[in-house]
C-alpha cells in the first residue's frame, strides 16, 4: 500500500487550504489581471489534484471493504521514561 488513509486525508486537507487561499487571491481587488489569471490556472490544477487524491482515497476504502487490501497497524514504542529500558549502573 503506497498511501495510507491518514496520509491521503492529510494531503487532501492541505489541498483544501491551498484551494481556499487561491480562491481568496481571485477575489483581491488590488491584484493585477495577470495575477488573477495565473491564480485561476493554478486553482484549476489544485482542484484536479485534490480530485485525484479523493478518488484514490475512495478506491482505498473500497479495496479495504472488499478485502483486496488491509490496514497494517504500526505500534509506537517509547523508550524514554520507561524503567525497563533504563541502563543499570
Amino acid at each position: 500500500m503506497a498511501e495510507t488513509i491518514g496520509s491521503l486525508v492529510d494531503k487532501i486537507s492541505i489541498f483544501e487550504l491551498k484551494i481556499y487561499h487561491m480562491k481568496q487571491q481571485l477575489e483581491r481587488k488590488d491584484a493585477s489581471r495577470e495575477h488573477i489569471e495565473k491564480c485561476r490556472g493554478q486553482l484549476e490544477i489544485l482542484i484536479e489534484q485534490r480530485k485525484d487524491l479523493v478518488d484514490e482515497l475512495s478506491q482505498l476504502f473500497s479495496d479495504i471493504k472488499e478485502g483486496r487490501k488491509g490496514i497494517k497497524i504500526y505500534r509506537q514504542f517509547k523508550m524514554y521514561n520507561d524503567p525497563i529500558y533504563k541502563v543499570k549502573d
